[in-house]
């Protein structure tokens, strides 16, 4: 009996430290901890303009449907398909035949209808001698005057048969309108084409290049909030008087590398999604925003502003209410209600909270207990990259 007690005794003494261990209790000796660490910096104080981003979809200002005017035979092609034309280059040639044997036909009937003017001129010129000596009646002389107006008459339509051949020979020769990019062939040579109708043959299509059209929608807040930035009272932003830069980024690229202005802002809200259609235009002399292109684009929202920015991560989050922790010269740390702003890169404008001189914690947030004492080390904020949503000039 003895000799078990014993081993029970010992087996108590071996499972005291495991037990000590899993209660969290380290045995020795644990020595004085000091203020935890913390990183500060004083925020940054700048210029800023704020951008708001949306979805946009690239448009050519200028396009059209390059279709027959006069019906034939198609005889030649003239471009190269995807390249760029210049306004009056020809593109395509109809038989033109048919319209130069129309052109000499109407050519001699101008010629018969002169001849008839001179014939008419000159017995109303008889008839008028003639009546002066009473040779012949007035009636005569009056027929002898309608014969005249009638020449003249048929002259003019003779002259305008010319002219209407001249336009249908011209039309043989297909020319484009506009300067752009061209598209495919759409018929080969030796179809036959109808022209002049609703219903004319498509020959090809092309898209103006230099500038470009970028719509994109943004909701009625917004809207609102555009009207009443640009002051006006009418229902209707003047975007003629008004310079509203535009800056536009493609799927590829980063940052916002192309420029341009707001020109358009349509009439009224669409009913369906409570959105308004804006649109703007970019100068695109390399021919690289592309229509039918997606493309992000940032419209000035407000600005300039002077503002204060503090990293988006030393703002803390207490239910509905956010905060950030501010050090004293004495390493006391005292927490401060912020009203946030919008985010810029990495930082985040403050808009009510502080002043722009305090000592903001950056790292260590998890470590400070309001009111205790912390150890800080003071670092400099970074300037945000132009890409990252804001464009500024420093104060002066």
């Amino acid at each position: 009996m003895f000799r078990n007690l014993l081993t029970a005794l010992r087996a108590s003494l071996w499972a005291l430290p495991l037990a000590l261990a899993a209660c969290g209790q380290a045995p020795g000796p644990q020595g004085p901890q000091g203020p935890p660490e913390v990183t500060v910096a004083r925020p940054l104080v700048m210029q800023v303009m704020d951008w708001d981003e949306y979805t946009g979809r690239l448009e050519a200002v200028g396009s059209v449907e390059v279709r027959a005017r006069v019906s034939g035979y198609l005889e030649s092609v003239h471009f190269d398909e995807g390249t760029v034309v210049e306004q009056g280059d020809l593109l395509f040639v109809i038989d033109p035949r048919p319209y130069e044997a129309a052109l000499n036909e109407a050519r001699a009937g101008l010629t018969s209808a002169e001849v008839r003017r001179d014939l008419a001129r000159n017995d109303l010129a008889r008839a008028r001698k003639l009546f002066e000596s009473r040779a012949v009646s007035e009636e005569e002389l009056d027929s002898r005057n309608k014969e005249l107006r009638e020449a003249m008459a048929s002259l003019e339509a003779a002259r305008a048969a010319v002219q209407g051949s001249e336009l249908d020979l011209e039309f043989t020769r297909v020319r484009a309108p506009i300067r752009g990019r061209i598209g495919r062939e759409l018929v080969t040579v030796g179809n036959l084409v109808s022209g002049g109708t609703a219903q004319a043959t498509l020959l090809t299509t092309i898209v103006s290049i230099d500038p470009v059209h970028v719509y994109f929608t943004a909701d009625e807040r917004a809207y609102l909030r555009y009207m009443r930035l640009l002051g006006e009272g009418d229902g209707q932003p003047d975007t003629a008087g008004v310079e509203v830069p535009v800056r536009l980024q493609l799927a590829d690229e980063e940052g916002f590398p192309h420029e341009g202005r707001l020109d358009f802002v349509d009439n009224r809200v669409d009913e369906a999604t409570g959105t308004m259609q804006g649109r703007a235009v970019l100068p695109n002399p390399d021919g690289l925003l592309t229509p039918g292109l997606f493309a992000r684009v940032q419209l000035l929202g407000r600005g300039p502003y002077e503002a204060i920015l503090v990293p988006d991560s030393a703002v803390g989050t207490d239910q509905s209410r956010r905060f950030v922790y501010v050090v004293d010269d004495d390493g006391q740390a005292a927490r401060r209600d912020v009203e946030p702003g919008r985010r810029i890169g990495e930082l985040r404008v403050i808009r009510d909270g502080l002043d722009g001189t305090e000592r903001v914690v950056v790292k260590g947030l998890q470590r400070v207990r309001p009111g205790n004492p912390v150890k800080a080390s003071e670092t400099e904020l970074e300037r945000p990259q132009e890409g990252d949503g804001a464009a500024w000039t420093p104060p002066e």
